[in-house]
């Protein structure tokens, strides 16, 4: 009887691999988190005299925290999401992508929601993109991309170490 039960439980646990993709689990940001990060990097350039806005995405481009510091323009959150947004596409750093696919900027630069600058940066938990953050604001996209890494650093030990 017991050599019987034994091999069902086999049995079961080799087939829970045919079954386990109509279950998926996912790593997400959680709000906290995102203002943390927007937070530390809208304060990163104000530190350096820029205003700027920050904006954090989840893993599906959805925003979840936007910050404007009280000089910078009204656009600088639209730019900042468009950037994360870019990231999240491109699964690298906007500027990377930029600088990687120059042929088809253009027509990127046409698709509602996106734009391919240098400020966006992903967001990685144990290995796992759970979003990505877009500053602008700074007289450059370098100097935005810099602010968005600090904000990112203020977190990164428990990024590294989510489970």
């Amino acid at each position: 009887m017991m050599l019987r039960v034994f091999s069902i439980v086999v049995a079961l646990l080799l087939m829970l691999p045919l079954y386990a993709r109509d279950v998926v689990s996912v790593k997400r940001i959680s709000m906290d988190m995102a203002a943390e990060i927007a937070d530390a990097a809208v304060k990163a350039c104000r530190k350096q005299g820029y205003q700027v806005s920050a904006v954090v995405v989840d893993r599906n481009g959805n925003t979840q925290v936007a910050m404007r510091d009280t000089l910078a323009s009204r656009f600088t959150l639209q730019i900042a999401e468009e950037k994360a947004n870019m990231t999240i596409m491109a699964g690298v750093a906007s500027g990377e992508f930029r600088n990687s696919r120059r042929d088809i900027r253009p027509e990127l630069n046409h698709i509602n929601g996106i734009i391919v600058m240098e400020g966006g940066l992903p967001i990685e938990a144990a290995g796992t993109h759970i979003g990505a953050i877009g500053v602008s604001g700074a007289p450059g996209g370098d100097k935005d991309a810099a602010c968005a890494a600090k904000g990112i650093a203020r977190v990164q030990e428990r990024l590294d170490f989510a489970e």
